[in-house]
């Protein structure tokens, strides 16, 4: 099935650039060419489209007023900017709406691979009403506790970096926003960041107050309709998780880029539980309550029959989404069933794997007690890892590296 992409931009010149430029994607995608965000609504009414590329500079309507609309009329389309240099006040108005943004000038292959990526992605859900659910998600909401020291440490005037860094660090919803936002073509940065510590660093205390006072967005979670998910329990697996990752990785390569990409994938992981518990907690309550009338069952199992996707596939999907590297998307996506992914060679998603069964066995089983994840011995098989695999669990949870509250300030 052809993909339906609308591409938006007042100058007629570039339109015609753009036809010219993707003519060979024409067996793969249906494309059309609007002169004005008023034109792009006019042709929503008409037809469905899949992905939507706008200018931001528009007169009457610009880019960012266009993706809010189509944020909220049409959630299920891909929202990508594409423009040259704008203010400052517009990218943090950006930041919202917009899944990525691509830079201009935009080379033909750059804007294929990111269309066909998010694209892509898309195959991960099949059900259109969680794709929408999904898509609508601006941010991600931050434990009350952490969230408040973030506020209370940029309102001093003596403000640390290096305890915004570790603060943003340590809580899920922030890490995965500011990765989003700093690898993002706003800042043209000559590689991917996958530590929130250095993009922290990198974006500088005043931006980031802008983002968290200003813009807003990192938000703080309120008590979640889905009184049994626990903000506390999910930061406490998923950090062990993260620094079983990276020690997994040091013990098997030296690669230290690997390394952290395993930790920010380890942490990233279960994001897709706090995507469910948060914007549709009915049916993460029916999921967790699945094993009382399905015995045996996992909680994979359950969210497989009530939502036909897993809280893997939507955490992968709204990275994905977000620009983050194919390394951390394809670990989220694949950390419970790595045998899916289409590589077989060492990468985040094989320590990501053994670590969240390595802290399951910890932890007695999360996200549901007793729940115990399991390692998939034909892919380790493959890998040639199935002799390390017992040495390695001997050497990272004889001491677990995550005894205390994450939530408390060291």
């Amino acid at each position: 099935m052809k993909r339906q992409i609308l591409f938006v931009d007042d100058d007629s010149n570039l339109l015609q650039g753009l036809r010219r430029m993707l003519r060979p994607m024409r067996t793969q995608w249906e494309m059309a060419f609007a002169n004005s965000g008023q034109e792009a609504l006019e042709m929503l009414s008409r037809s469905r489209f899949d992905v939507i590329v706008s200018d931001v500079r528009m007169p009457l309507m610009d880019g960012v007023e266009l993706l809010t609309h189509i944020q909220k009329h049409y959630p299920h389309m891909v929202r990508i900017l594409l423009s040259g240099q704008t203010s400052s006040e517009k990218i943090f108005d950006a930041v919202g709406p917009a899944h990525q943004y691509l830079a201009k000038p935009c080379d033909a292959e750059t804007l294929k691979a990111t269309i066909e990526r998010a694209c892509a992605l898309g195959d991960l859900l099949s059900d259109d009403n969680l794709k929408q659910v999904v898509s609508r998600v601006n941010t991600m909401p931050s434990c009350p506790s952490l969230y408040l020291q973030l506020r209370d440490e940029l309102a001093q005037e003596d403000a640390s970096i290096e305890a915004v860094s570790h603060i943003i660090s340590r809580d899920v919803g922030m890490t995965a926003k500011i990765l989003k936002l700093v690898n993002s073509a706003f800042f043209g940065l000559p590689r991917h960041i996958s530590n929130p510590g250095e993009a922290v660093l990198y974006l500088g205390l005043e931006t980031v107050k802008t983002l968290v006072l200003g813009v807003q967005i990192f938000q703080q979670l309120e008590n979640s309709a889905c009184q049994k998910f626990s903000c506390d329990t999910l930061l406490t697996h998923s950090l062990l998780v993260a620094e079983y990752a990276k020690k997994l990785c040091q013990l098997a390569t030296g690669d230290t880029r690997m390394q952290e990409d395993s930790f920010t994938a380890g942490f990233l992981h279960d994001v897709g539980i706090l995507i469910l518990a948060t914007q549709i907690p009915e049916l993460y309550q029916q999921i967790l309550s699945y094993g009382e009338t399905h015995l045996g069952s996992s909680f994979v199992e359950a969210e497989r029959d009530i939502l036909k996707a897993t809280h893997a596939e939507i955490g992968a999907y709204l990275l994905g989404l977000w620009g983050l590297r194919n390394s951390i998307v394809e670990a989220v996506a694949y950390h419970h069933n790595p045998s899916r992914n289409i590589g077989q060679t060492l990468c985040p998603l094989v320590f990501v794997h053994i670590a969240n069964v390595f802290a399951d066995e910890v932890h007695n089983g999360y996200p549901v007690e007793g729940s115990h994840s399991q390692l998939d011995a034909g892919y380790l098989g493959r890998l040639g890892l199935a002799d390390s695999v017992p040495i390695w669990r001997e050497q990272l949870t004889c001491v677990s590296p995550v005894t205390a509250n994450p939530l408390e300030a060291e």
